[in-house]
This record gives C-alpha cells, sequence and structure tokens, in this order.
C-alpha cells in the first residue's frame, strides 16, 4: 500500500526551496518536464514532501491534485523520509526463483515493515526492487551500498546485525 503524503519536511527550509529553485530552472519550468522535476527533487532531498510538491505545481501552473496523481502512480517515489540505512530485497525472476520472496518475507518479520516503509526509530527502510543485475548471486539483499548475496531468511538476522538492527 502506498503511504500518504507527509506534511513534514526537513528542519532547515530554505536549503529545500534553493534545491527545488534550482531544479525548476533547470528543467524550464516545463509541465513535461514533471516527471524528471520529481525524480530530481527526490535525488536531492531524499523524498517529495508536501512543500516540495506544491512548490512544483506551482511552478509548473499545475494543481497540487495533478502533481500528487502522477507522483503516486510511479513506485519510484517517496512521500517520507528513508531510514539511515536502505535495505532493498531483489525479486526479479532468478532471486525469486532462489527464494527471494523468502528473503523479503524474513526482512518484513524481522524489521516489523513492509515494502515502502520506514522503522518508527528511522534506521530502516525497506524496498524490493526487480533486479539488482546481481542474478549470479540470486537471492541478493543489499543494505546501504553492500550486495550480499546468495541470501537466505537465516542471514537476514545476521546482516541486519551489522547495521544495529532488526530487534
Amino acid at each position: 500500500m502506498r503511504q500518504v503524503i507527509g506534511s513534514g519536511t526537513p528542519q532547515d527550509k530554505a536549503p529545500w526551496r534553493e534545491a527545488v529553485a534550482r531544479i525548476l530552472s533547470r528543467h524550464g519550468n516545463e509541465r513535461g518536464e514533471l516527471i524528471p522535476i520529481l525524480q530530481n527533487v527526490q535525488a536531492e532531498l531524499d523524498y517529495l514532501h508536501r512543500e516540495a510538491l506544491e512548490e512544483v505545481a506551482r511552478a509548473l501552473r499545475l494543481s497540487m491534485h495533478d502533481v500528487y496523481g502522477v507522483a503516486t502512480f510511479y513506485a519510484q517515489f517517496r512521500f517520507s523520509p528513508p531510514g539511515r540505512h536502505k535495505v532493498r530485497a531483489c525479486l526479479g525472476t532468478a532471486c525469486h526463483v532462489r527464494g527471494g520472496d523468502d528473503v523479503m518475507a524474513a526482512l518484513e518479520r524481522r524489521l516489523g515493515i513492509r515494502h515502502g516503509e520506514t522503522t518508527k526509530d528511522g534506521e530502516f527502510s525497506l524496498e524490493r526492487v526487480a533486479c539488482m543485475g546481481c542474478c549470479a548471486l540470486a537471492p541478493v539483499m543489499v543494505v546501504g551500498d553492500e550486495v550480499s548475496g546468495r541470501c537466505t531468511p537465516s542471514k537476514v538476522d545476521e546482516i541486519l546485525a551489522r547495521y544495529g538492527g532488526g530487534d
């Protein structure tokens, strides 16, 4: 289930406004650039918060409803801050046939969250991805930039323990 857009914003508002203005000017405030603008805003801010979306809507002369509709259509967009450690589980074909679904289920149990969610303490976010490009190591999970191959549900605890989490 997609998360409802959050109202929280980064603590210091000036930098996010400057970042959004820079991104909009790079794209020429063109409506046809909405998706690349949203991608750039998320890359810069880590997620799409309400105020940033309102600024994009205003600059492109679109309704917030239109901008939000586009953003929520695509699974790539986040509406709440990601955790300090981003955990991704591959569920591509090779990972799927080698137990990727079991690894994902173990991650959900251990972290107490589902795909697209962040733990209450803000330490971990969980995402499922279509392919990590490491098919020979299937099933694969990634924490931050660390790839762990040939994962099993029992290895999930060991991997997360390196990051102090999942208890």
